[in-house]
């Protein structure tokens, strides 16, 4: 079992290696093509929004607090508002509906 598991550190090793080396070694030039210009642009904040949901809604002892505070969320920043004020207004969403929830089941 010993002798796999430095099989297994090796392939993870290697692999993202390959991934981090590969295009600095074979993309010499800029990139021209605006469809991978703005896909590469975009592929940060989908990375961060595919790991930032689930744990948003999980959060909670129940899903409705986590939606309910995504939503205020998400509109309180549409609307303009900051980091800390989205925080805070999310974090006071999540204690009121998780009593609520409590409170009614």
């Amino acid at each position: 079992m010993k002798g796999n598991a430095y099989i297994y550190i090796f392939t993870a090793w290697i692999v993202s290696y390959l991934i981090r080396v590969l295009p600095l070694t074979l993309i010499r030039k800029p990139i021209k093509n605006r469809f991978i210009r703005s896909f590469l642009y975009y592929v940060p904040y989908v990375t961060l929004s595919v790991m930032t949901f689930p744990a948003i809604v999980q959060a909670t002892g129940s899903q409705i607090a986590g939606i309910a505070s995504l939503v205020v969320g998400v509109l309180l920043a549409f609307l303009g508002a900051g980091l800390f004020p989205v925080a805070i207004a999310c974090c006071v969403v999540a204690f009121a509906s998780e009593w609520l929830v409590n409170l009614l089941l």
